[in-house]
């Protein structure tokens, strides 16, 4: 006889196959396919597809068995009887041999160890015996009792004897109502029967013939009497067949007394802490919570099978335990055994167990051992596929498909919640099967009773949903299935017992909804569709069942109404299964879950929050109540962290920071003592809440920023300050400030600064913002009473605070970014943070920027405000050391990231500030006169426009940035051209010589033109040329009077004739461009005829006299143009008034045209004298003249003549519209003669 090759076995080892790949397959014949995890084999008829895959094995490789010699006696028992062997397994430690019962939560121990096949990709979790059981209910007369779980598409299957139950649960008085509706609905008289003798017979020589075959010496040796004695008196008391297993309770193991006690300690129920062991740790790069212990330490939870098959029987996937014996080696490579009685035939139940069996575990034939009376007789190979038609055993396989199929669609049609613990039930000798929902009963029971499956299903929907999890990082799909299951799960669990479940699936519900990006269209159709086809709401649930009792009347099964008011679902006959297909139209297409995807921002941080306070208040339930915490010592002081804030709204700058920093300390001592609360630091509460603060806060930093972007800042304000008060917490509770979170809270204090300063840059809308800000939900009310219990939340007040004073709330915006930069410049985030950091040193200089800005508008009201200076004030040069100052910081900012556009915006501001400071220096007496030209204000204005030459600089073209370039140009020019008129204007001559001055003068209008930009048409070009036209003026002027006054040096009169005649030629084609400056174009030609006519006055002879009042004449016929650009404007005015005075007169006339009638009036008092001059002595020096005059001459004397005329007998009194107008035609008619003269010579 060959021997059973000795090795060790226990040791698990996954995913081991079974060596009988190398055999051939009988039917349809699929050659092995190996993987490092799994051997597929494939194997069936012509009939059926069957296909076994082991995942996992803890028996060593199959080894030959021992071929027991003709007339062993087996009732003698072997030498190794009853001792453990890894070939058997579990089978031979007792004298039963293999047991036909399994634990009431043998699928749960599966369901734990393959948790990545539950949910989809498995139909059924179930020990071997329960399958077998399930499909010879046609065949067979006993009664069926199984406890049925849905998880997903996912059912579990598990042994419940009720009687048992009964048995187990009298001690307590629970489950009578049970007890109560089972003998009132079932067959009262139904009691089990006691086994006979001839059974445990049958056990003990089955149990004695396996061990024989691994023995291999057919040696009988004795087995200790008291030994066996005990065995079968244990046999005898246990109750009739489920002998083992139905905990009372679910209690940890004697091994487990400190575990217990330590859960006793914080809180936590024994109950509670068995099932946490359970739970799927989570690893720490996937941010869940790493709560529990992988561990099986409880009773009754164990996958205690000697393998696990993933097992698909047509199209059926079901994940088996078996601890069936396998034997091979040699040509026999995978064997069953078995033991049979000659004198009795095999019957249609055992084939059918003996062939399931096989197929289930992939074994293609099976060994028969006959015997009488104890004494072998012989051994018989049969096949497989051969089973079905033994004699006396001959059974369809189509058949048994048909009735796996049509049980699978019956469950899966009516076990439709998730969670809820079904009872399927067939009482012995009846042919209906019953289907009842015994949570439902168990809600409907007046007395308080517990279900002993609901921690068991709890736990695996939250360790089937974490898992779920970590594949959603890459899937998104996932969400609507996790949702389900986590809410399910919170749903059978109390809080009160089992608080750290529910937390923790609070916190992975808040996970769900991602709060770092919004979910886009494509991610949102995924999210929409990715719900498993069994996963939906309680409200489609309700439409679905009335949908499907609506559709049942031609249904196979009759719901409750037919047979039993409290079934979900009775099977009338159990022949139907036998029917194919009887039950597969019955299984309705439930709609798909969707989660709840949502573009608004506001909706998923609500969610979030929402699974955040339960989770906070299912810890909090665990610890120390508020009552019991420490009463403060009346003799300490409370210390008062904000003081630093003065009377005028400024704060010191370093307890600003300080403060702001109070809770970044990045080297933190781990906490040792417990927190505020009583939190044990390293609890499974202090873990949960510091996921939960830190969730929080991020969630209403969300908010935050959408409030912000909808320039909603009092409510912006509101959640930045819950974000910090969460952050806050989180410190109190937290040992290590990891990176992560160092970066979340600069993040925090960046955003806090953002709103700070647009609530000082809105200052019309204060009380909107207050009311805002003030607002305050229940949920924010409850999160906020949660974090008093660890902190006084108050480290980021003067941060949060809604200020009244502008200034104030600049500062603590600069602050809260000052802040955020020490944060992004220490050693745990200096190297990952750089563009955050630029960020925030760009909005670190803005701020400074802003602040610089503020108090140079204070220095410039100042100025208005006093009228007589006779030196600056203190406080005036403290605002310009504090205005230059944040502008000089934040330039270093915006040179630190090589901002170069904002950085002339600075030197722009800069430049601006120091012409303030020159205007302060600037001299005013009592009668509001000003004195000289001060060096002080030369000094600053020189200061200024050094800046403006960096900013330039800074720029380097005018690609680089339009518009800044453009506003430096123009201030450029602007403050040269005001140095130049303020020069000109109060001429320092106590201190300079006129020539000095007008050597200075002539440059700095020189540069301004320089700077004058002609050419680019923008909005600006208008006041480019005013000015250029205005330079051209002054500079014509002062040429002109250094001509009248220059005496002696006659080229250098020359020179200021030529330079006056040049600019007066440029201003006034520039304000006739221009046609809104009528004035100044009037002033500009009578100045140059001014000049023409000291010009005339120089000279002797009446021919060159003639010449130069000609040459006037033409330049005042000039003056038409002004004139009519100033009639127009009257026009206008008197048009805009007469529709007022038809408006009930509530509207005035325009001022703003730009008219100034006053100046007009005075500009025409020069006009008429000068002309009337002008013609007069044009006049003499015609008729004067020696000579006989030409045509030409005498035509011109006429039209003189009564150009004259008529200006002397003009109205003076005449309205101005009216005068001005009489120049026109004047004006005109003078051109139109002396235009007509010259073409004709």
């Amino acid at each position: 006889m060959s021997r059973m090759s000795s090795s060790s076995a226990g040791d698990r080892e996954a995913d081991t196959p079974f060596d009988s790949s190398k055999d051939d397959c009988s039917g349809l014949t699929c050659t092995g396919e190996s993987s490092k995890q799994d051997t597929l084999i494939c194997s069936g008829s012509s009939e059926i597809k069957s296909r076994a895959v082991v995942k996992y094995s803890a028996a060593p490789p199959p080894t030959s068995y021992a071929v027991l010699q003709e007339k062993t006696d087996l009732k003698l028992p072997p030498a190794n009887w009853l001792r453990e062997n890894p070939q058997l397994g579990t089978a031979g430690t007792t004298v039963l041999g293999s047991s036909s019962k399994s634990k009431p939560f043998s699928s749960f121990g599966m369901a734990y160890e393959f948790i990545d096949s539950i949910g989809d990709d498995v139909d059924v979790v179930s020990d071997s015996e329960n399958i077998k059981k399930l499909l010879k209910i046609p065949y067979s007369k006993s009664h069926v009792s199984m406890a049925v779980h849905r998880v997903g598409r996912t059912l579990l299957l598990d042994e419940l004897d009720i009687q048992e139950l009964f048995r187990r649960s009298s001690q307590t008085g629970d489950w009578t109502w049970l007890k109560e509706f089972y003998q009132r609905l079932m067959d009262q008289k139904w009691q089990r029967k006691k086994k006979s003798k001839e059974h445990w017979y049958q056990k003990a020589i089955l149990s004695k013939f396996l061990y024989y075959s691994i023995n291999g010496d057919g040696a009988a040796a004795p087995v200790p009497s008291d030994l066996l004695e005990e065995e079968e008196e244990e046999e005898e008391n246990e109750p009739e067949e489920l002998r083992s297993s139905w905990p009372t309770t679910l209690t940890t193991s004697p091994t487990d007394e400190d575990d217990s006690a330590a859960a006793k300690e914080e809180g936590v129920s024994v109950d509670s802490q068995f099932a946490l062991g359970h739970v799927l740790s989570v690893p720490n790069e996937q941010n869940l919570p790493m709560l529990f212990n992988e561990g099986e330490n409880g009773q009754g939870l164990r996958n205690d099978f000697v393998r696990n098959v993933m097992w698909t029987f047509e199209d059926i996937h079901m994940l088996v335990g078996s601890n069936m014996p396998i034997f091979g080696g040699g040509r026999y490579p995978a064997v069953s055994l078995r033991l049979r009685d000659n004198n009795k035939p095999i019957n249609i139940l055992t084939g059918i167990d003996y062939w399931l069996d096989n197929l289930m575990c992939n074994v293609p034939e099976l060994v028969m051992c006959f015997h009488v009376n104890g004494i072998v007789q012989k051994y018989e190979m049969i096949k497989t596929e051969d089973i079905p038609h033994l004699e006396n055993s001959t059974f369809s396989t189509r058949v048994i498909k048909d009735i796996a199929q049509n049980i699978l669609s019956f469950l899966k049609s009516n076990c439709t919640k998730e969670g809820h613990t079904y009872w399927l039930f067939k009482a012995s000798g009846s042919d209906i099967v019953k289907l009842y929902d015994l949570t439902t009963l168990c809600e409907e029971a007046e007395e308080e009773c517990q279900n002993p499956f609901t921690l068991p299903v709890a736990v695996l929907l939250y360790k089937v949903a974490t898992n779920l999890m970590l594949k959603a990082r890459q899937n998104r799909k996932h969400y609507g299935t996790i949702r389900t299951l986590l809410l399910n799960c919170i749903k059978l669990l109390d809080q009160d017992k089992h608080p750290q479940i529910i937390a923790s699936a609070n916190y992975m519900l808040s996970e769900l909804f991602q709060l770092d990006d919004p979910a886009d269209e494509d991610e949102g159709e995924s999210l929409r569709a990715g719900g498993s086809e069994d996963s939906y709401s309680d409200e489609e649930r309700e439409e679905e069942e009335e949908l499907t009792e609506e559709s049942d009347e031609n249904s196979s099964y009759t719901r409750s109404q037919q047979h039993d008011s409290k079934a979900v679902a009775v099977i009338r006959s159990v022949v139907e299964l036998s029917v194919p297909e009887k039950y597969k139209s019955t299984h309705q297409i439930r709609p798909n879950y969707s989660f709840p995807v949502s573009q608004d921002k506001e909706e998923r941080c609500r969610h979030v929050l929402s699974y955040v306070l339960k989770g906070l208040k299912a810890i909090d339930g665990t610890i120390k109540k508020e009552s019991d915490l420490p009463a403060a010592d009346p003799n300490t002081p409370i210390p008062l962290k904000y003081e630093e804030r003065s009377t005028t709204g400024a704060c010191s700058s370093e307890n600003g920071i300080s403060l702001l920093l109070e809770r970044t300390g990045i080297v933190r001592e781990d906490q040792k003592h417990p927190t505020r609360s009583g939190m044990i630091p390293g609890s499974w509460q202090h873990r949960m809440k510091l996921q939960l603060f830190i969730k929080a806060a991020k969630a209403y930093y969300i908010l935050s920023d959408a409030a912000s972007n909808l320039l909603k800042y009092g409510r912006a304000l509101r959640y930045i300050k819950l974000s910090l008060q969460c952050y806050d917490a989180y410190c109190c509770v937290s040992g290590t400030l990891h990176p992560h979170v160092l970066h979340f809270h600069s993040q925090c204090l960046s955003l806090c600064g953002d709103i700070q300063l647009m609530l000082a840059q809105n200052l019309n809308n204060r009380a909107a913002y207050m009311e805002e800000y003030n607002y305050q939900t229940k949920e924010d009310q409850e999160i906020l009473h949660s974090l008093h219990r660890e902190s006084s939340c108050q480290a980021f007040n003067m941060a949060t605070d809604l200020a009244m004073d502008p200034e104030y709330q600049l500062f603590v915006s600069c602050k809260c970014y000052e802040a955020a930069q020490e944060l992004l410049l220490c050693d745990a985030l200096k190297d990952g943070a750089t563009e955050q950091l630029k960020q925030v040193l760009k909005r670190l200089g803005n701020i400074r920027n802003e602040l610089g800005v503020f108090y140079m508008n204070q220095a410039a009201a100042l100025q208005t405000e006093k009228e007589v200076k006779k030196s600056v004030s203190v406080v005036e040069q403290e605002i310009w050391k504090k205005s230059f100052g944040f502008f000089e910081k934040g330039l270093k900012d915006f040179e630190a990231i090589g901002d170069s556009t904002n950085m002339a915006l600075l030197l722009c501001n800069t430049g601006r500030l120091m012409r303030i400071c020159a205007q302060a220096h600037c001299p005013v007496f009592e009668d509001l006169s000003r004195g000289e030209f001060s060096p002080e204000e030369a000094l600053y204005y020189n200061k200024a426009i050094a800046y403006y030459h960096r900013a330039m600089k800074s720029l380097s073209t005018r690609e680089s940035h339009p518009a800044v370039w453009d506003s430096v140009n123009w201030e450029l020019s602007t403050t040269y051209f005001t140095l130049a008129t303020l020069l000109q204007d109060y001429a320092p001559l106590s201190r300079k010589a006129q020539e000095q001055i007008e050597r200075e003068v002539t440059e700095a209008m020189m540069k301004s033109l320089k700077y004058c930009d002609l050419q680019t048409e923008s909005a600006r070009q208008p006041l480019y040329q005013y000015r250029a036209a205005t330079i051209h003026h002054r500079l014509a002027s002062m040429y002109h009077s250094c001509f009248r006054n220059q005496v002696g040096d006659e080229h250098l009169r020359k020179q200021h004739r030529s330079l006056a005649e040049l600019h007066y030629s440029k201003a006034i084609s520039l304000f006739l461009s221009l046609r809104d400056a009528p004035c100044e174009l009037l002033r500009t030609l009578l100045e140059r005829v001014a000049f023409a006519e000291f010009t005339m006055a120089g000279q002797s002879s009446s021919a060159a006299k003639l010449k130069s009042l000609t040459g006037a004449l033409d330049i005042m016929t000039e003056t038409r143009h002004a004139f009519q650009l100033i009639h127009k404007e009257l026009i206008e005015e008197q048009i805009e008034k007469e529709e007022g005075a038809t408006e009930s007169g509530d509207m005035a006339a325009d001022d703003g045209s730009g008219l100034n009638i006053e100046e007009v009036v005075k500009l025409i008092g020069v006009f008429e004298p000068s002309f009337s001059f002008l013609l007069l002595q044009v006049i003499k020096i015609l008729t004067t003249i020696k000579r006989k005059p030409s045509s030409k001459e005498e035509e011109l004397l006429k039209t003189y003549k009564n150009v004259y005329s008529k200006l002397l007998r003009a109205e003076k009194n005449a309205p101005l519209l009216t005068r001005v107008k009489f120049y026109i035609e004047l004006l005109l008619h003078l051109k139109a003669e002396t235009e007509c003269n010259s073409k004709e010579s």
